[in-house]
């Protein structure tokens, strides 16, 4: 019998059960080990299946929460697993690195009132997935060939998304991927105990099972360009989802000294390059005795937890505002505290102190106070006159936002930037160029991996009506949705 509101209310959070702190922060394995069935279904029965499902608005890629929390609390996860693959192309890795407290999560109606707890909307979607991937053979439905070809650049999540929701629209699909393999940010930024990497080749082996084609190893822009994919090399249209991989440093002096890395070349260098795996692979990283990472978002949380694994000493990140302000989500917070992490609030780098052979060795900081809120809502950071104080330390990261590339765009000078850089697109991920449209975070500068995968499923649509209309090609009925069968049993 289903349980009444009120005994649903009853039902606590269920805490997602974790490695000790003291194991995990010498390793590299996954930190959070992901719920039960027991823990699952407990869970899913606090939802209160309300009738307007805010928790469905507040997802980027409108999956029906309500429904799929039904089905989990019914014990029904095949179902539960085809609701959620019909609109998620990447469960496993959005239920381990979407913000979820922002979106479907702060909009749940029992996150009101003072103590209210939200339902673990991210929690259980990884559950689901995580089952799914070892139970289920993933077959997906496919709408019929139309034989025409759409080039996507960029294999993150934007371009993942897209390219997984234009093949179920039956168009062949290429993706091409800078790097020697494909994944984007979540291969090469994110680390392996956050984001396990087969959690990523599982879900890109899952496109390519669809029909897409990745091609790594090619630089558009360079090797070929967005006009070369449209003209000789035949693609109806262009989905550009390439990020914003171009490093912001502090430009304070000593930041050329042998011992800064950017966050990008220091994560990649781990975690695309695989250092971490040292010496299975012995990629050269500077394993620093004392660290020191600037900034207070989640790639910084990723860096100084990183260094801490990698056998600093301590591990210590400088952070210009207070905790309230950081933008790093609570839970990479919690876990670097327990971890071991120095915090060092309200302080802003000035310089880079270096040896005579000129290696680092020190950091002066300055002090900070709030002052009035900036554009952005929080409190502005203002130098506390004569504070200045220097931390010891053997290696520095700079962590403070990255911008966009400007090889791709350089090469497509039709195509309309705005002062930052990033290319304009309108809500369907249209650009100033026919044929070309474009999301993620070329489009929005940093943003969060489910965001970005929001934009390459609404440009996907966009894309799958602009080709039909130009091969003369009626549209869809409606989109295709996904067929899953169980995997068969010895």
């Amino acid at each position: 019998m289903p349980l009444t509101p009120k005994e649903r209310m009853a039902i606590d959070r269920q805490q997602m059960p974790e490695r000790d702190p003291q194991e995990r922060n010498r390793d590299f394995n996954e930190v959070n080990l992901g719920y039960g069935e027991s823990l699952a279904a407990l869970e899913a029965n606090r939802c209160l299946q309300c009738k307007d499902g805010k928790c469905t608005y507040g997802c980027p890629v409108g999956i029906d929460i309500p429904g799929f929390l039904e089905r989990v609390s019914a014990g029904d996860l095949k179902g539960a697993a085809e609701l959620l693959l019909s609109a998620n192309a990447l469960p496993g890795i959005t239920g381990r690195v979407c913000p979820q407290e922002e979106q479907c999560e702060q909009v749940c109606i029992r996150a009101k009132g003072k103590n209210g707890r939200p339902v673990a909307v991210g929690h259980l979607e990884r559950y689901v997935a995580d089952w799914a991937r070892e139970n289920l053979e993933l077959k997906t439905l496919l709408a019929p060939p139309t034989g025409i070809k759409v080039a996507v650049v960029g294999s993150g999540p934007a371009g993942l998304t897209c390219a997984g929701e234009l093949a179920k629209k039956g168009h062949n699909v290429t993706i091409f991927e800078a790097l020697h393999q494909p994944g984007g940010v979540l291969t090469y930024g994110i680390p392996e105990f956050r984001l396990p990497n087969k959690i990523i080749d599982a879900e890109v082996d899952r496109l390519r099972q669809m029909g897409v084609k990745i091609v790594c190893n090619v630089v558009i822009g360079w090797t070929f360009t967005i006009d070369e994919l449209l003209g000789e090399e035949g693609f109806s249209a262009v989905f550009v989802a390439n990020g914003a991989g171009l490093p912001i440093f502090m430009n304070v002096p000593g930041e050329n000294l042998k011992g800064v890395y950017s966050a990008n070349e220091y994560l990649t260098r781990s975690n695309l390059m695989r250092a971490y795996e040292f010496p299975n692979f012995d990629t050269p990283i500077i394993r620093g005795e004392r660290v020191v990472v600037v900034g207070g978002g989640n790639v910084a949380m990723d860096a100084v937890r990183t260094a801490k694994r990698l056998g600093a000493r301590e591990a210590i990140l400088v952070y210009r505002r207070s905790r309230a302000e950081m933008p790093a989500r609570v839970e990479e917070v919690h876990h670097a505290e327990q971890e071991g992490i120095i915090f060092k609030f309200l302080c802003n780098p000035t310089r880079v102190l270096g040896t005579p052979d000129g290696w680092v060795r020190g950091i002066e900081c300055v002090r900070m106070e709030l002052g009035a809120p900036d554009d952005s809502g929080r409190r502005r950071p203002v130098p506390v006159k004569g504070s200045e104080f220097v931390i010891d330390c053997d290696l520095v990261i700079p962590a403070i936002g990255t911008r966009a590339n400007p090889l791709l765009t350089q090469a497509t000078p039709d195509l309309k930037l705005n002062q930052w850089g990033y290319i304009e697109a309108d809500e369907h991920g249209r650009t100033s160029k026919p044929g070309v449209f474009a999301g993620g975070d070329i489009v929005r500068g940093s943003a969060t991996v489910i965001l970005a995968m929001g934009d390459g499923k609404k440009s996907a649509a966009a894309i799958d009506r602009y080709v039909r209309s130009k091969h003369g090609l009626p549209p869809l009925p409606e989109a295709p949705g996904s067929g899953l069968k169980p995997a068969c049993q010895g």
